[in-house]
């Protein structure tokens, strides 16, 4: 894995499933570490997506530069050889429902007192404790529930989902960064730790601008693409002659940039505009001057022109164009492969960098069970036992 030894020689047991914990465990194989996937006798959830066209690429974008090996945990040797392969971890990373692990006799206390610097992960939509820790969690439930689906969408319209899966992934990020955190602090103390990530928790402080609005209005609702907390004008998305572009000015400059580039400078010293506490007090005003500049344009135009007089400001762009995005693609974020089920498929990479090595280069998603003999042989076990016994 040329340019990736940042964590090599820390072992990773990957039993994450979909997006979460597979995210979690991508970036500990980007960085260097020998991540396990370990998938159940029918294959992880994503994996099992292959009937759906395209359904399962997320699989090959997730699992990237890992081993994979099967194991069913719920056959009393499974078990048995998930305790012996943790022995030789550094982490162990799961996003099962609470408790699953700790029933199959597998959990944090078991693994804990045979290996005590093991570092563990848990991943869960509401938490290990709590009233509402055994609900079903996923990205979609947890966004209705945990707020994020009520501040999404336009005032007038109903309640709208985030396009990416932000809460599956904010939720990885964090498990990542906790388990970092716990094998920096197991290097003076010699003892891991368990680790827990709600998904709930994580989308709150992504919402800080409408908590803002809740804390200092006592209400709070969707506010489309315009600021979430209607503090911050211009702000939204206008339209062009052939899409729509982004623009917000954070600074008052940026206001004073804008009025040039639109030609009006008298509105720089017009009393209803000339701070961002009274554009925020004009925001209709402000998005209809906004856009009458912007509508009879290019959208290209539009953001040449905003370039030039620095503004914030970026066209609507379609997944096609960033897929063939250069900037993009000189530094490596999205990068073509040669995958074995799917042939040439262009995917994300780490968006980790180093000033000391270039972006790793990680080896396509496995095979399932690709590495059976190769982990298993390892522990002295035989393949074909193991998978005549039912354990693999």
């Amino acid at each position: 894995m040329a340019g990736a030894s940042g964590l090599a020689g820390l072992r990773v047991l990957d039993l994450g499933q979909v997006y979460q914990g597979p995210y979690c465990g991508f970036l500990f194989a980007a960085a260097g570490a020998d991540v396990i996937k370990i998938e159940p006798p029918r294959g992880e959830p994503l994996r099992r997506r292959e009937q759906v066209q395209g359904g399962s690429v997320p699989f090959a974008i997730l699992n990237a530069g890992k081993r994979d090996i099967t194991l069913d945990l719920k056959h009393p040797r499974g078990r048995d050889l998930l305790l012996q392969l943790a022995e030789t971890a550094d982490v162990l990373i799961e996003n099962f429902a609470p408790g699953v692990l700790d029933r199959l006799g597998a959990g944090w206390d078991v693994l804990h007192e045979r290996n005590p610097r093991l570092c563990y992960g848990s991943g869960s939509g509401y938490g290990l404790s709590g009233p509402d820790r055994d609900r079903l969690a996923m990205d979609l439930t947890v966004q209705a529930y945990g707020g994020a689906m009520s501040v999404t969408g336009f005032p007038d319209g109903p309640p709208v989902k985030a396009g990416p899966q932000i809460v599956d992934f904010l939720g990885g990020v964090h498990l990542y960064a906790g388990l970092m955190t716990a094998l920096f602090e197991r290097e003076h103390t010699g003892v891991g730790h368990h680790v827990e990530v709600a998904m709930q928790e994580v989308t709150l402080m992504s919402m800080a601008s409408n908590w803002g609005t809740l804390i200092g209005t006592g209400s709070v609702g969707r506010t489309g693409n315009r600021h979430s907390g209607l503090a911050v004008a211009p702000y939204n998305v206008y339209p062009t002659t052939d899409g729509a572009i982004a623009l917000m000015c954070t600074a008052e400059e940026h206001w004073t940039n804008l009025a040039n580039a639109m030609g009006r400078p008298e509105l720089i010293e017009d009393p209803r505009y000339v701070d961002n506490g009274s554009r925020a007090a004009h925001l209709d005003e402000v998005d209809e001057l906004v856009g009458a500049w912007t509508a009879p344009q290019a959208k290209a135009d539009v953001f040449a022109a905003c370039q030039r007089y620095r503004v914030p400001a970026a066209p609507v762009r379609t997944l096609v164009e960033v897929l063939h995005d250069d900037h993009l693609r000189q530094r490596e974020a999205i990068r073509d492969i040669e995958h074995p089920s799917y042939g040439t498929i262009s995917l994300p990479q780490s968006p980790l960098r180093f000033d000391h090595r270039p972006p790793p280069r990680l080896s396509v998603s496995p095979g399932f069970g690709q590495h059976n003999a190769e982990v298993y042989g390892s522990l002295g076990l035989d393949v074909d036992t193991l998978r005549a016994d039912g354990v693999i």
